[in-house]
């Protein structure tokens, strides 16, 4: 009898690419998904711990199913990923009705974890050991790379996917609770990656997105024999059927020029590089144990400008850190004004226990300073995004088409003929009108109009020549 299975996801492409390795897994079993809870013989939630409200969500989703747990005791919950490899047993003790807590580390397990509960075992929980619990091998391997499966229909699009290449984070930043949930950084074997990708490219994905907390900090020793970042790019490249390579997300003390070349000379590579630099005050930046000034990040962006002239650069911000003063926040605001990133992510400071930050810092920006802060910035990298699009006009782009925009898909619009969306090899969101078909298809689209986030355009007839493409490659 087919089982029904409901996986809610927080958190960034990491968590979805850990979802989607689950799911495939579990089809083995005998489950096909479900998008309602209420039918489903298993729920898991894959967790986020890198801000409370990502915690808060998923207790309050679990709360709400203690009455679907004491009616149907059958019904298996599980909680995945980082707030499972943080809060272990403080889970059952919020929720005592979960069955499974497993951290990142031992995804693989879950199928056979499921079976277990349903033979009528206890709880169970399997979490990497901690940073402090062993030696660095045992605690590598502790942290299983998983990556054995995919299935279509958890990815973005089945015509894009995600890729591991690095595993954990070595940085301690005192602000993360990365790499205590993630554990070390451990680069795959190229010979996995290219595998895996190959694969991908045979069932018709066009577009791969290179994953690592640090992406561009991948190196993979094999005795004597050292694969970088850009070897393997290059390796990536020749795969025949593959149309676009993206990574995130960059370490700023780790772009090097062997990959700003490789970025440069490869068609394939995406001219897109997503660096945080978290704030624009070196003060901040030694407090969060960020590595870096902000001279050195300058000449690291000038070098990427130097070597990429047309690459579309952006950047992550985290307002209201520790003793954060105004001061520091205008020294955030003159460094957006100066470097016109093509859009920045930006987010309030969580505290976040088990941090550094946490142990040496007190969370002193008062909330209302923190949403004043966080809304400046953000008004102030729209009006930016917004003018830099405008370059945009009368030009023409390649798009991905990804499928139904969003305002297509909440109207439930029928037939062939709607508003599409898709992606520029830069990243850039391109909305049009064009035929349900055309998903999957690169496309030139000429762009008449565009906003902060968007550029909107219509499908050229004939392909223009290249000379029109210049702002993507």
């Amino acid at each position: 009898m087919t089982k029904k299975l409901y996986i809610e996801t927080v958190g960034c492409q990491m968590n979805m690419l850990d979802s989607e390795l689950v799911v495939a897994n579990l089809r083995k079993d005998g489950y096909e998904l479900t998008r309602d809870a209420n039918q489903a013989d298993t729920i898991l939630f894959n967790t986020c711990s890198v801000r409370q409200h990502a915690e808060d969500k998923i207790y309050s989703a679990l709360g709400r199913l203690k009455n679907a747990k004491h009616r149907n005791p059958e019904k298996v919950i599980g909680v995945l990923g980082c707030m499972a490899q943080k809060d272990q047993r403080l889970i059952f003790e919020r929720a005592p009705y979960v069955d499974l807590v497993v951290g990142p580390g031992q995804l693989h397990q879950v199928p056979t974890l499921i079976r277990e509960i349903e033979a009528g075992a206890e709880p169970r929980m399997e979490v990497s050991l901690g940073r402090k619990d062993g030696s660095r091998s045992q605690i590598e391997r502790s942290h299983e790379s998983y990556d054995p499966l995919r299935d279509p229909e958890m990815r973005p699009t089945p015509y894009q996917a995600y890729v591991r290449i690095v595993i954990g984070c070595d940085k301690f930043c005192t602000y993360c609770i990365v790499p205590s949930v993630r554990g070390p950084e451990q680069s795959r074997p190229p010979e996995q990656i290219v595998s895996e990708a190959r694969q991908l490219a045979s069932e018709g994905c066009k577009e791969i997105t290179l994953l690592g907390q640090t992406v561009n900090s991948y190196q993979h020793r094999n005795g004597k024999k050292v694969t970088r970042f850009s070897d393997l790019l290059h390796l990536l490249h020749e795969i025949d059927g593959l149309e676009r390579i993206k990574f995130v997300t960059n370490y700023p003390k780790d772009m090097t020029n062997d990959l700003l070349a490789a970025v440069r000379d490869l068609p394939k590579v995406s001219k897109y590089l997503h660096v945080p630099v978290q704030s624009g005050s070196d003060r901040m930046l030694e407090r969060m144990k960020r590595g870096y000034t902000i001279a050195e990040y300058r000449e690291m962006h000038s070098r990427i400008c130097e070597w990429i002239p047309t690459a579309a650069v952006t950047s992550d911000f985290i307002v209201g850190f520790c003793g954060e003063t105004d001061d520091d926040f205008q020294q955030t605001m003159d460094l957006v004004s100066e470097l016109r990133f093509k859009n920045s992510f930006i987010f309030k400071y969580s505290e976040r226990p088990g941090t550094k930050g946490a142990q040496m810092f007190a969370d002193d920006v008062p909330e209302e300073v923190k949403r004043r802060r966080n809304n400046q910035l953000l008004d102030l990298q729209n009006a930016i995004s917004e003018e830099d699009n405008q370059i945009f006009l009368g030009q023409t782009v390649e798009v991905l088409v990804e499928g139904p925009s969003k305002a297509s898909s909440k109207k439930g619009v029928q037939g062939d003929v709607l508003q599409l969306t898709g992606r520029t090899s830069c990243d850039r969101i391109v909305v049009f009108t064009g035929n349900r078909r055309q998903t999957g298809e690169i496309l030139p689209i000429g762009i008449y109009d565009a906003n902060a986030h968007t550029l909107f355009g219509e499908v050229m007839t004939t392909h223009a020549g290249p000379e029109l493409y210049a702002l993507e490659h």
